[in-house]
């Protein structure tokens, strides 16, 4: 009978405490080779230099994440800022959405009790947004249910960013969907300077889960959009049943747009869509994914979106320590969100300074 070789598990032959990789064919990697690659990665990006999808996976489907969670973080350090960056916004216009998006509320497609309501007045918005400046906010954004906003519901947005303008000092986003480059020139004209527009998945992912437009169509928009001189915000939902490559596959794909901000959102099953069963994803898995995206953009806004709220304290510090630089706080789209008090002494412990 030929001699086999023998691999004993890790924690047979290690300390747990020195344990880090385990691969998939049960052979372990010592600690040493496990730092050395991942320091490795992280030199070429302090350098400037772009990671492969290989290098991505490596890092992904390493077991030695507390040396990767500490790596991401010392990129953070290196090229943000130690100041935290929040934003608010306000659900400008909600419900009866045109799209089949099988995680949202607010789609005309199912039957979820979501709020519907037009365009809100304008003494509505200027006077949340007012609210947010005065607890320290400084970024706002109108966001509206549907394809896009076009026609007369574009004339009022605009308006209501107008009196924005004249009434606070906030830097303007709008989140208005699928748009031309015409109603993106009327959106700059009334004092918007970035734009955001989600990929929401991976592209071999995206079409389970919506099939009435496409991640092509959200690419295009966010180019014109970036034409006219606005900064950018786009990024995704994890946790709807996606693969973790599928996960770095966004990450790689938001490249193409080159974001300025990412937001990370955790997907939050609703009652009446196809996504209401759901299971959930660990903490985890959530930070390995903060992880990979600052690897993947180091110099981008990691934003903390919707869904964060059912993360434990513990989960969003070490989240705040590994890549996450900015969050959408106060409430959100269809659901409560954040106390910003409550933030601002969050990310106060987190090591942040300030709020931008």
């Amino acid at each position: 009978m030929p001699h086999q070789r023998y691999f004993p598990p890790c924690k047979s032959i290690l300390p747990l405490h020195e344990q880090f990789l385990y691969g998939d064919s049960g052979i372990c990697q010592s600690k040493k080779v496990a730092m050395e690659i991942i320091e490795k990665l992280k030199q070429r990006v302090l350098r400037g230099e772009s990671l492969t999808r290989t290098e991505i996976m490596e890092l992904a489907e390493t077991k030695g994440r507390e040396a990767l969670y500490k790596a991401a973080g010392e990129i953070t350090r290196h090229f943000g800022k130690p100041s935290f960056n929040p934003c608010s916004i306000i659900n400008a216009r909600a419900g009866k959405c045109s799209e089949n998006c099988k995680w949202c509320a607010q789609s005309g497609h199912y039957h979820t009790g979501s709020e519907v309501h037009g365009i809100v007045p304008v003494d509505k918005v200027v006077a949340q947004a007012k609210r947010d400046e005065e607890k320290g906010v400084r970024r706002f954004c109108q966001v509206t249910s549907g394809r896009s906003v076009k026609g007369d519901a574009l004339k009022r947005i605009c308006e209501n960013y107008r009196e924005l303008g004249r009434n606070t000092r906030l830097f303007l986003c709008g989140s208005l969907g699928l748009l031309g480059r015409e109603e993106l020139q009327q959106l700059w004209d009334a004092g918007v300077r970035r734009y955001h527009c989600n990929l929401e998945a991976a592209p071999s992912y995206f079409p389970q889960l919506c099939t009435t437009h496409t991640i092509e169509e959200k690419i295009e928009t966010l180019k014109r959009a970036r034409e006219i001189g606005f900064e950018l915000c786009s990024g995704g939902i994890i946790g709807m049943g996606e693969t973790r490559a599928q996960r770095v596959e966004l990450a790689i794909a938001l490249r193409e747009v080159q974001p300025d901000s990412i937001p990370i959102n955790i997907l939050s099953p609703v009652k009446g869509t196809p996504l209401s069963g759901t299971a959930p994803i660990d903490g985890e898995e959530i930070l390995l994914t903060v992880a990979v995206f600052r690897f993947l953009h180091p110099r981008a806004e990691l934003r903390f979106a919707g869904g964060r709220g059912r993360l434990s304290r513990e989960v969003q510090l070490k989240a705040l320590g590994t890549g996450i630089n900015a969050a959408v706080v106060g409430d959100l789209l269809t659901t409560t969100g954040s106390d910003i008090d409550g933030d601002k002494a969050l990310t106060a412990e987190a090591g942040y300074r300030s709020w931008l």
